[in-house]
């Protein structure tokens, strides 16, 4: 009998859970991973240590249902979003650490956004309120403090994802790079009416579409 394995990638932990095919609770594996505040106001994560600390309670679970990966017919992720990770894509590591949700280094820049304007527009495409809570400006940052990272991004060297698309990433050795609309959604980089990542919005913060994951139903096989 096949299971279910759920990856649940939280803002302090990672757990896994193994279901069988009633939906039944057969194993748990939890492990709490560090929280990184460089300065008053700012939250990083370290993304390898995220993979690691996943991977590592999934590899657990299984082991404690007495199961192989053979016998996982299909993985849910459910996961901390806002999170911002940028990494290479040939080598698969991370350009900085990932900007966590309630990191709040780009309030000033949400702040002169307002002062422009531009709240209205993206309430309207996005269905967001304008705040660094979100991950556009925590991507814009990314690309504007690191340096060379603008210029790799536009070359499509770089790849941008919330902490969904960092494990696919990794579940699959670097072969797929993608989102689901309700990740996309939190990014306020993503037309909620159209469904795909939006132009004028992309504009405004200074994203190439190049670094950006294919938006893909939430559940398929990738």
């Amino acid at each position: 009998m096949k299971h279910i394995l759920a990856l649940d990638q939280g803002t302090t932990s990672s757990r896994a859970i193994v279901f069988d095919h009633a939906g039944s609770i057969v194993s748990v594996a939890q492990q709490e991973f560090r929280q990184i505040f460089p300065k008053p106001g700012w939250v990083e994560h370290d993304a390898n240590e995220i993979w690691a600390t996943q991977s590592n309670v999934a590899a657990d679970a299984i082991l404690k249902a007495r199961l192989t990966a053979n016998d996982i017919a299909a993985i849910g992720i459910t996961n901390q979003r806002e999170t911002t990770v940028v990494w290479e894509r040939d080598t698969g590591k991370p350009i900085a650490n990932a900007i966590v949700w309630q990191d709040r280094r780009t309030a000033a820049v949400c702040d002169k956004l307002k002062r422009a304007g531009k709240a209205a527009l993206i309430r309207r495409k996005t269905g967001l309120v304008l705040d660094a809570y979100f991950s556009g400006t925590k991507l814009q940052w990314l690309l504007q403090n690191i340096p060379g990272a603008k210029a790799r991004a536009k070359r499509g060297e770089l790849a941008f994802g919330t902490i969904d698309s960092w494990l696919v990433w990794q579940l699959t050795g670097g072969r797929v790079h993608v989102t689901d609309p309700s990740n996309a959604s939190r990014t306020m980089l993503f037309n909620i009416h159209t469904g795909d990542w939006d132009d004028d919005l992309l504009a405004l913060f200074g994203i190439p579409r190049s670094v950006l994951p294919q938006v893909r139903a939430s559940s398929e096989v990738y």
